[in-house]
């Protein structure tokens, strides 16, 4: 599960790279959805249950697009976190192993200190977001706030220390959807995960080796 959640997380780091154009230059298998954006999967399609993209204008579409890898990417982390950090639990490097129990009471434990520093991460990470990708607040019309630079493509951070970004179009495409399919994947893992801990109180690999889980595997893979 590591291993998986690990490849799925790096792979989607090319995403973060420069993208001239987030539209598809010609239909594929992984052909563009709602007028541009990628994202839609044979057999699926383009999956709108409520209509939203039926309702909402081309600036609305590109900051539910960006909401969507903004939230993916998030969830990726946190389901490596969780896998990781019941994992190491009680190791002596971290915190000198007093953080231990399901990942969901980790917040919890983590000495006051280290707050000044998680804040400040975010704080200077969402800072920087909202220079590349939003337009001046005192700039945008009344009835458009939080409107996105027309030049910026949704999850476009100019972040590709891997130098992973293809130089192909459509390798690109396939790669930034492999991205939002990952992080779609990952949310709802990560909401799995916060609920099932909420309920009984135990950690993912203590629900992994239990004895129910062990038996549908089993079932499963015989």
């Amino acid at each position: 599960k590591l291993l998986i959640a690990t490849t799925a997380l790096f792979g989607s780091v090319a995403a973060f790279a420069p993208s001239n154009d987030i539209r598809a230059s010609a239909p594929t298998a992984l052909s563009a959805s709602l007028d541009g954006l990628y994202g839609s999967l044979a057999p699926m399609g383009v999956f709108d249950p409520f209509n939203l993209a039926d309702k909402a204008t081309d600036a609305t579409l590109k900051r539910y697009r960006e909401a969507e890898l903004a939230h993916g990417r998030v969830a990726m982390l946190a389901t490596v976190g969780f896998l990781v950090g019941e994992n190491v639990e009680g190791s002596a490097f971290i915190f000198d192993g007093k953080i231990s129990g399901p990942a969901i009471t980790h917040i919890t434990q983590v000495p006051d200190g280290f707050w000044p520093i998680i804040i400040a991460f975010i704080g200077a990470y969402e800072a920087n977001r909202a220079e590349v990708g939003w337009v001046d607040p005192s700039k945008c019309p009344v009835d458009q706030p939080g409107l996105l630079r027309d030049d910026y493509a949704p999850g476009d951070l100019n972040f590709d220390p891997l130098n992973l970004k293809p130089k192909d179009k459509e390798e690109l495409l396939i790669l930034q959807t492999k991205e939002l399919q990952n992080g779609r994947l990952a949310m709802i893992a990560a909401a799995g995960f916060l609920a099932q801990e909420a309920v009984d109180g135990q950690g993912i690999y203590e629900h992994a080796q239990s004895p129910e889980i062990q038996g549908w595997v089993s079932a499963w893979t015989s």
